[in-house]
């Protein structure tokens, strides 16, 4: 139980702070233990955040194979869009969203390594998710006959990449502008006429 709640507490202050800002004192004073207590369920501050970071990774890919499976009762318009839109709004309401975009991005330099190997596997599993879904809509006829599957499967990534970083380094309204004008031409060059 302690060890999951030096795991929550830690990932509030790696999203605000992020690794450099995070202190093992206040993390410990926040659950209520003393700093060397956090010792006893892990050997440094290193080692929570990976922790924090692959648990931060699991609900992210938990979130988008759910978001993304193949689903007969809405539009594939609808979904992919959806999911877009709805990914800005969880980074701006969910820490573990906004913590995992961030070191992502920008991992702790001595933890570069293991950090972009996390990051790697989870964008192959969104990518996997992704593909599952165009397959599908390419069996239905959704998606241009001209465009392949992993075409579809990689544009659709790029999208969502460009959209992340415009969601750590611009507004509501440059985000805006992106998804717009980016969905307008992916969804012409991939959509069945």
């Amino acid at each position: 139980m302690t060890a999951q709640k030096i795991r929550d507490i830690a990932l509030r202050h790696f999203a605000r702070n992020g690794y450099e800002g995070a202190s093992l004192a206040d993390i410990a004073a926040e659950v209520g233990i003393k700093k060397p207590s956090i010792y006893n369920h892990f050997k440094g501050k290193d080692e929570l955040f990976m922790a924090v970071y692959q648990e931060a990774a699991t609900r992210e890919l938990h979130f988008v194979e759910a978001d993304l499976k193949p689903n007969r009762s809405s539009s594939l318009e609808h979904q992919l869009l959806g999911f877009l839109s709805g990914y800005k709004v969880r980074y701006e309401k969910e820490e573990n969203t906004k913590f995992f975009l961030r070191m992502s991005f920008f991992p702790p330099v001595h933890l570069q390594r293991q950090s972009m190997e996390l990051s790697l596997h989870y964008i192959d599993r969104m990518a996997d998710a992704a593909n599952l879904l165009f397959q599908s809509a390419k069996q239905d006829g959704l998606i241009h006959a001209d465009v392949t599957v992993e075409q579809a499967t990689s544009s659709y990534m790029a999208v969502l990449d460009s959209l992340f970083v415009e969601m750590l380094y611009g507004d509501h309204d440059h985000y805006k502008r992106r998804l717009d004008a980016a969905w307008h031409v992916f969804w012409r060059g991939v959509r069945s006429n």
